[in-house]
């Protein structure tokens, strides 16, 4: 029996020397990797919360400004639109008052045209009834007389109108 326990005790005791053995040399640092690797772990997980907390923020302001964005886009296209009815409509504006401005220019003309027609037509109507009247008459007017005779035919036909 005391083989069996001397025995049970140099295998105790190898069993101490390698539990310290491999303690120091396998549990320790194996155990200090373990821990740096858990920081490791632990800071890389902080650090993408972080970025991921930045990358939110990010994005919420990239919304905002393509909101903002929107608005200005419309604000500027409804200027845009406003500034062409505006000019649509001072060219239409422009357009009335030119055509006006034709429309009586060319009256004008037409009666300046008229009553240059009607004086060469009373003239020659005149001159018409001056020598229809002479031959009727078998006299030749000229001068004072054929003008008041001319004249109170003109008045007549006028009246006649």
């Amino acid at each position: 029996m005391l083989d069996f326990s001397a025995s049970f005790f140099f295998t105790l005791v190898n069993i101490a020397v390698l539990f310290f053995v491999l303690r120091a040399i396998l549990f320790k640092p194996v155990s200090k990797f373990m821990e740096n690797r858990t920081a490791k772990i632990q800071a890389e997980i902080e650090n993408a919360a972080k970025e991921r907390d930045e990358a939110k923020s990010l994005r919420l302001m990239y919304e905002d400004k393509l909101k903002n964005a929107g608005i200005e886009t419309e604000r500027t296209a409804k200027a845009a639109r406003e500034a062409a009815e505006k000019q649509a409509a001072d060219i239409i504006s422009d357009a009335r008052v030119q055509a006006k401005d034709i429309i009586e220019g060319a009256r004008k003309q037409i009666m300046a045209e008229r009553q240059t027609a009607f004086a060469a037509f009373k003239a020659e109507a005149a001159a018409l009834v001056l020598a229809a009247a002479g031959r009727l008459l078998r006299r030749d007017f000229s001068g004072e007389d054929a003008r008041a005779h001319a004249e109170l035919v003109l008045r007549e036909l006028g009246e006649r109108r």
